[in-house]
């Protein structure tokens, strides 16, 4: 270890450049990674629905319908025409309708009563759709312009245009609420404006290096897409916590910077450790699901844990000790009080709490 943290403090200059860069290349290249909204391409082999679409794709040349659109208001002769302007839509590829499967040359009131109700009833048209894979988005807008804010779509189809739609806004207003309590909890618990930005500095580029390299995984599920960035925040954020306390620990007694940035590392090193790997296995344990969007989100989140511990003992050190006097130049006083004492008052109770705890379990 006084090896490794010896390297780390005497190039803390290439250390920093070289991580700046690799975050803007992954930054770049988390653009590019193909992103799998189709769940049930995720189901086990042996699942029910599988075997059945595989069954369905076996047994008939047509593509199988994933989406169901309603306009209401119309008679048969309407809906035939709105048939044909969702057959000519962008990224349809087949719509099925009542005049598939019976003769409309024959009034309504003398067919099966059962096979009209599938498709029409009272007003209302049912089209079976064939979204092309990939072009989602087009066709449920093309869809929409077409039936207007009276008409109805639903379907796998419509689900995947919808979640395109959300991924990227909803990782953009998680972060928006997530940043900023990040950012005033650590400002109410350290004594440096500028040190709970060090925090995000750190984990914030093991998060690009996490979603750029996804694109060597061929793609990823947009939950994984969604949620990882996330949690890999969430769950290691402490890592730069630990190391950076350690480091203020060590100047009360070693004035110089790089000393004690050395003897920071290598008190902390075995708790940001153990800390990395009890959540590491954690998310490993996603792989053994047999719903494999575990094992996507399991890599992901993995992939990311090892960036952050190594964000965090390799750049983190080199970048605090490049800036280290913005700290000492942004130091305000403690706004939390010492908690002196409360050990006292609250050892006293580690039995009745004890208790309490296997009592709600």
């Amino acid at each position: 270890m006084e090896r490794f943290s010896a390297f780390v403090t005497n190039h803390r200059g290439p250390i920093v450049g070289v991580a700046l860069v690799l975050a803007l290349l992954s930054g770049v290249a988390a653009l590019f990674v193909p992103i799998n909204y189709d769940l049930t391409s995720y189901l086990p082999e042996s699942a029910e629905s599988t075997r059945a679409l595989e069954e369905m794709d076996a047994e008939f040349d047509a593509a199988v319908p994933n989406a169901r659109v309603m306009v209401s208001g119309v008679d048969a002769e309407q809906a035939l025409a709105y048939k044909q302007q969702l057959a000519d839509a962008p990224g349809i590829e087949g719509v099925l309708w009542l005049d598939d499967v019976v003769d409309l040359g024959t009034p309504l009131e003398m067919l099966d009563p059962d096979a009209v109700g599938q498709y029409y009833r009272d007003g209302h048209a049912l089209f079976d759709v064939t979204v092309a894979a990939g072009q989602e988005t087009e066709a449920l807008q093309a869809i929409y312009d077409i039936v207007g804010e009276d008409g109805s779509a639903t379907g796998q189809a419509v689900n995947t245009a919808e979640s395109k739609a959300m991924a990227g806004g909803e990782v953009a207003n998680a972060f928006a609420i997530l940043v900023p309590l990040i950012l005033l909890i650590l400002v109410l618990s350290t004594t440096s404006w500028i040190e709970p930005v060090f925090f995000l500095l750190a984990i914030g580029v093991s998060v690009l290096l996490n979603m750029g390299t996804n694109i060597f995984l061929g793609e990823v599920s947009y939950i994984a897409f969604t949620i990882a960035p996330i949690l890999q925040l969430a769950v290691s954020l402490d890592y730069a916590i630990f190391l950076l306390h350690a480091f203020q620990r060590a100047r009360e007694e070693e004035p110089d910077a790089a000393r004690a940035m050395r003897t920071a590392m290598k008190q902390s090193f075995s708790a940001i450790a153990a800390s990395a790997a009890t959540t590491l296995f954690g998310f490993a344990a996603l792989g053994f699901m047999q719903f494999r969007i575990g094992a996507d989100l399991g890599l992901t989140l993995c992939k990311g844990i090892a960036f952050s511990f190594l964000c965090v003992v390799v750049f983190l050190p080199a970048f605090t000790l490049v800036a280290y006097k913005l700290i000492d130049k942004t130091k305000h006083r403690r706004f939390l009080p010492a908690f002196k004492g409360v050990g006292k008052v609250l050892a006293p109770l580690r039995i009745p709490v004890f208790a309490l705890v296997l009592l709600l379990v």
